[in-house]
């Protein structure tokens, strides 16, 4: 299991947010601190603006890489992750290692046969939230933007497609997890 190391501003805003609480600092639920009128955004806050900037034109609120997924998971419990990969290809090909309370498997399309899923908003609505923060995962990263992007249009507001995919694409050979995505960065994940 890779874990990455919490950069210097996470390692101090609680400290100094501890230390200052009565003065001039106030440390927020969304992990926002402010000192004296300036804000300084916490590890959560600079992923998810990074996300957002990625491509103004995305039809939904951003795009994560697969570490960025992992400490948005890791920072905050609320974040959720929405596999929608088949069945199948969770069961034989893997499936991350995040708690349970964190992960949701909605199928983007069914096994066999690869028809779209009609029940796809209706099973999204019984695993999460509106405003919950959603990070959407595929094989390769290009059903996961589309799941994105009808949950954006279904109403909810923090949906982030997971660049690269739990797989990624296709090496020279025409094999995957070596090019990209969740398995290459060194995630934690289980499976074949």
């Amino acid at each position: 299991m890779h874990q990455s190391g919490a950069t210097w501003l996470d390692a101090i805003l609680p400290l100094l947010a501890m230390r200052w609480r009565n003065r001039f600092a106030h440390y927020n639920k969304r992990n926002i601190v402010t000192f004296s009128g300036k804000i300084a955004m916490s590890t959560i806050a600079i992923i998810l603006q990074r996300a957002g900037q990625r491509d103004a034109a995305l039809p939904y609120a951003g795009a994560v890489t697969p570490q960025e997924a992992y400490e948005l998971l890791q920072a905050d419990p609320q974040v959720k992750l929405i596999d929608v990969r088949t069945n199948a290809e969770r069961d034989w090909v893997g499936r991350v290692i995040v708690p349970d309370s964190q992960h949701g498997a909605v199928q983007w399309s069914t096994y066999p046969g690869g028809a779209p899923n009609p029940d796809f908003v209706a099973q999204l609505e019984a695993l999460a939230a509106k405003d919950q923060v959603l990070l959407f995962l595929c094989r390769s990263g290009v059903r996961s933007r589309h799941a994105a992007k009808l949950a954006t249009q279904a109403g909810y507001t923090q949906c982030y497609d997971i660049l690269e995919g739990f797989e990624g694409d296709k090496d020279a050979d025409g094999h995957r997890k070596s090019v990209g995505g969740w398995c290459r960065a060194g995630l934690p994940w289980v499976g074949a």
